[in-house]
């Protein structure tokens, strides 16, 4: 047996069935958990895509703010701030997201989070009549930087998609066509795609 590997999950529709139930053999002890990271991707039991789109961003904001004397130089130009901010930032944010199911909320978090580093990176506006400065508006930032993240995240879950379709007989294929047997719980169910 591995010694490495002394947690395990187990994903419920009930939030308080199965709760705190540890399992010990001959001399090992498994401890339940409510999440864990595996393969750079943050799983819990209620296979909620929140907490994984949360610790993107979050690792993302780190990245930034690694960078952030880059992105807010006025020496270097946003061309190669863009460069930074697409070779450095944007994977970190992205990894892995062809397995998520983006809900509006969540669409919304990584369109707010995409447009407070573009800021950074196009800096403030100056009123030509008045001579002062303003935020660049989301239009304006839209226009200076077109492939949005949300865009491209929806675009590699159709070219996931796409693959599982190619696969035949395969069980991806049966996952992505399947029907699901039984009866579904009375209770409302979580918007997906």
């Amino acid at each position: 047996m591995n010694a490495g590997k002394t947690k395990y999950m187990v994903m419920f529709r009930d939030q308080n069935a199965g709760r705190s139930h540890n399992i010990k053999t001959d001399n090992s002890s498994f401890e339940m958990v409510e999440e864990f990271k595996y393969l750079g991707t943050t799983l819990t039991y209620k296979n909620s895509v929140q907490e994984e789109i949360k610790s993107k961003l979050k690792s993302g904001n780190a990245c930034c703010h690694s960078v952030q004397n880059i992105l807010s130089s006025s020496l270097l130009s946003k061309n190669f701030k863009i460069k930074v901010y697409r070779t450095i930032i944007l994977p970190v944010v992205l990894y892995g997201c062809e397995t998520c199911s983006l809900t509006l909320r969540e669409e919304r978090r990584l369109w707010m989070s995409e447009n407070r580093v573009l800021r950074r990176i196009f800096g403030p506006k100056r009123y030509e009549v008045t001579g002062e400065w303003r935020k660049l508006h989301n239009e304006e930032l839209n226009k200076l930087y077109s492939p949005n993240t949300v865009r491209v995240t929806k675009s590699r879950i159709m070219i996931w998609e796409g693959h599982g379709a190619c696969m035949g007989k395969r069980s991806v294929y049966r996952v992505l066509v399947g029907k699901p047997e039984g009866k579904r719980m009375l209770e409302r169910p979580r918007r997906s795609w």
